[in-house]
């Protein structure tokens, strides 16, 4: 509170109060100030003082006052007058409020500073808290709003972008039509401000440009075509024109080839030629349109001009199809040099290389031997190496009289290139070639050429003569060159797989699973080993092993049909019929019109007596494949069984026409007409059998029983050739069984003359023999079946069905009533009924 006594001041700070503004709305009336300006002795006395020779400031001249009216107004009046700190704040202040904060007190003094010995550090303001943050500016002012209107269209452009890159095609086209929405809007509102000349054209431009795109991506061609007509008429984007390159790509993607053309050179006539990249990229387009409408020699003017200024692979090797097009063998010739001249930009590789003791060096190639740079150089010399064998392949039958010439200028081209690497690749390539020519002379002369080269082109002709003499079955020669090729590289897994194959053909099956895990060794990825191991595993009866290996190849092949096959199959011989038929299952998902897939699955549920799920597979296995036997044999007993004869005949009929020559077919078609009880029909059928077959001795049996049953006359004819057929039949197994006893008699004879080994040779025969005498003994059984009579010279009219037994049928009475049978005959009459 400051006190005035005797023309004196003096601050006097009450209490430990620390408030540096305290007392200051507490006004005595005896301190009124108001009319010190107005006393002449007061300002007299002011001026002798060293305070009143000051000079005016701003604060004076703001008080209205001169150097004689100040002393300590200013500090006075703080009670009552405004700061400029506190103009913006209309009003004055209201009792309980607290006074706004001033200058004095934002640079951090306060009137305590005046003190003396007071240790006060303006810039420790511990305790009093943080400055209250600066007025922030209204967020609904114009201005505000068009700079939150730019970001959110900024926004929406990126996350079109990002769901394009997602795949989410519909969402970014969405989200690039939305940001087109607000940038109109933003527009409006500078309109509307009078500040269209500050309009953002880069914004204007990724709207519409991202719009297209999206448009493109989502094959909206003619929307896209026009959101590029925008941008192209707008003679405020810069560099605009640039754009028709996108749109001669939709033209090129809807086969308008013509206006391709146009705007593909309307937009290189706006390319400065400091851009040849771009300029070189155009023409490449413009060459490619031309060949897609049969101009070729327009796009060979393309294409020569970009191998004459940047060349590159793709493109000559584009200029060699037009040239091969147009039949031009030497500019084929010129083109194919010319492509072997091109630069791959790629350093020297020997960088790659890891040197012996330098650590520090091999750390840092294992680092580089597999990054992006390295990938890129990868694909660049993998696309140079097509290029030169396709166009090889394409033009050596071309440019010389046979295809075996023009593949060997190409080969001497390529050895004189920088490319002689490949040439032994084109030379392998070349036996491949005899190969798909059916040439298999030619193929296995080329890869013989190659028994004294290097070690690894060696190792890859040798696999591929061992490959090509398995096939052929000589299974010597592929051994030999399997061993050729397995010395020339051990590590060679397929050379490891063909020697293992041409052990299993050998039914070595343990030496061979040893050569596939060899090469599994080698190469963990070898499917044919891994599958090759499964299959001898299941002929060695490991099951179980099996079962791993093609579970390990169907996590490489999900979904090969092979290997799903053989793990159901292994699961059936461990009798794990829950397995098996789970896969199985799935296997029909793959290929659901396999026939044996199918016949499987139908054996599976019969065997389980499901004979309904099993007669739909075999069905559906009869569906795709009406020729298998098996499958017939099986539907036409299940209708048999079924009662149902008369459609059981449809697959005995299939059955006949697959094997004509089979008589059992035919005696079951007969069998199932005279079990429906169509009997002429049955009589019909059997003397067909009889005219193909005339010494069949069922058929014979069967005509002179239905016969006498019909009452006809040609009983007596067939009971005569039924007699001389079983005459006829008995005289051949006697033949045949006097042949097996002298083939024995003469391996004894020889047995007892011989030595040892004769001895061994001749029990080998004796068991040949003896198991012919049982498969023809099968036979003739099959032949005789149950209707061989002891005494063929009787005739005996019995037959037995080859269907089986037909069903017995119900009994309705013990016995038949004969026609003078009384119902009460049996029955004691009572006195009752008798009579009166």
């Amino acid at each position: 509170m400051m006190k005035r006594m005797n023309g004196m001041e003096t601050n006097n700070f009450g209490g430990e109060d620390d408030d540096d503004y305290s007392g200051f709305n507490d006004y005595n009336a005896m301190l009124d100030t108001e009319d010190l300006v107005h006393d002449e002795t007061f300002q007299k006395a002011v001026l002798r003082t060293s305070h009143g020779r000051r000079p005016v400031t701003q604060a004076k001249m703001a008080l209205g006052g001169g150097p004689g009216t100040q002393g300590r107004l200013t500090t006075a009046a703080r009670g009552r007058l405004a700061m400029p700190s506190s103009m913006g704040h209309p009003g004055g202040l209201q009792d309980g409020q607290a006074r706004p904060m001033t200058a004095v007190r934002a640079a951090g003094f306060t009137s305590a500073g005046n003190r003396i010995g007071s240790g006060f550090d303006p810039f420790n303001q511990a305790g009093k808290g943080p400055a209250p943050p600066l007025e922030a500016k209204p967020e609904d002012s114009p201005e505000e709003k068009i700079r939150h209107l730019e970001k959110k269209v900024n926004e929406l452009i990126e996350e079109s972008c990002l769901a394009n890159s997602r795949g989410e095609l519909q969402l970014a086209l969405d989200k690039a039509k939305e940001a087109g929405r607000k940038e109109r809007v933003l527009v409006r509102q500078r309109e509307q401000l009078s500040k269209g000349d500050q309009i953002n054209l880069d914004l204007t431009y990724s709207v519409l440009f991202n719009l297209a795109n999206q448009y493109v991506a989502n094959e909206m061609y003619h929307e896209a075509i026009n959101t590029y007509q925008v941008i192209v008429k707008n003679r405020m984007f810069s560099n605009a024109g640039r754009l028709k390159v996108n749109m001669g790509n939709i033209y090129f993607k809807q086969r308008n080839f013509q206006k391709a053309v146009k705007f593909y050179r309307m937009a290189l006539d706006q390319v400065p030629n400091t851009h040849k990249e771009m300029r070189t990229k155009i023409m490449q387009n413009i060459g490619i349109t031309f060949v897609k409408l049969g101009q070729y020699n327009d796009a060979i003017t393309s294409f020569e001009h970009i191998m004459s200024e940047s060349p590159n692979f793709k493109t000559g090797f584009n200029l060699i199809l037009c040239y091969f097009a147009l039949g031009d063998r030497e500019k084929m010739r010129d083109g194919f040099a010319k492509l072997l001249t091109v630069d791959l930009k790629i350093d020297d590789e020997d960088k790659y290389l890891s040197h012996g003791d330098d650590k520090q060096y091999n750390l840092v190639l294992e680092v580089i031997k597999n990054d992006s740079l390295r990938q890129i150089e990868r694909e660049r010399k993998y696309e140079a190496e097509r290029c030169i064998k396709y166009a090889a392949k394409i033009i050596s039958p071309a440019i010389e009289s046979s295809f075996s010439d023009g593949y060997d200028w190409c080969i001497e081209m390529v050895k004189n290139s920088q490319y002689i690497d490949l040439a032994h690749d084109l030379e392998i390539d070349k036996a491949i070639m005899f190969l798909k020519q059916k040439d298999f002379a030619q193929a296995i002369e080329t890869l013989k050429s190659f028994e004294k080269k290097d070690s690894k082109v060696a190792s890859t002709a040798a696999t591929n003569l061992s490959f090509l003499y398995f096939l052929e079955a000589d299974y010597a020669q592929a051994d030999k060159y399997a061993e050729v090729a397995m010395a020339a590289d051990r590590y060679n897994p397929s050379a490891l797989v063909n020697k293992g194959n041409v052990l299993y053909a050998k039914q070595d099956h343990e030496k061979a699973r040893e050569f596939f895990k060899e090469a599994l060794s080698n190469d963990s990825s070898c499917i044919e080993a891994l599958y090759n191991l499964g299959l001898c595993n299941k002929r060695l009866s490991r099951l179980e092993e099996a079962i791993d290996c093609f579970y390990k190849l169907h996590a490489i092949l999900r979904n090969s049909p092979q290997v799903m096959y053989q793990i159901a199959d292994t699961y059936e011989q461990l009798e794990d019929s829950a397995q098996a038929t789970e896969w199985f299952m799935q296997l029909i998902g793959v290929v659901s019109s396999d026939p044996s897939v199918l016949a499987r699955m139908g054996e599976l549920y019969d065997n389980e007596g499901d004979k309904s799920q099993a007669f739909q597979y075999y069905f559906d296995s009869y569906r795709h494949f009406p020729s298998n036997i098996p499958v017939i044999e099986w539907l036409g007993a299940y209708y048999i069984d079924s009662q149902f004869c008369e459609k059981a005949i449809h697959y005995f009929e299939r059955a006949s026409i697959v094997q004509p020559n089979q008589v059992k077919w035919h005696l079951m078609i007969a069998s199932c007409y005279r079990r429906s009880g169509n009997y002429q029909k049955a009589l019909e059928t059997y003397k067909q059998i009889h005219r193909k077959f005339s010494d069949n001795v069922e058929c014979l049996k069967f005509l002179v029983r239905l016969c006498t049953d019909l009452g006809l006359n040609d009983a007596q004819e067939y009971a005569t050739k039924l007699k001389k057929a079983e005459k006829n039949k008995e005289l051949r197994e006697q033949r045949a069984t006097s042949a097996g006893r002298r083939g024995s008699g003469r391996a004894r004879r020889e047995s007892s003359a011989g030595s040892d080994l004769d001895r061994e040779g001749s029990a080998g025969a004796q068991g040949k023999v003896s198991k012919k005498q049982r498969v023809r003994t099968k036979l003739d059984d099959v032949d005789r079946g149950p209707y061989q009579l002891s005494q063929p010279q009787e005739i005996d009219a019995s037959y037995s069905d080859p269907l089986g037994p037909q069903a017995e049928r119900p009994k309705t009475a013990a016995r038949r009533k004969g026609p003078h049978d009384d119902e009460f005959g049996d029955e004691e009459l009572g006195e009752d009924l008798l009579p009166e």
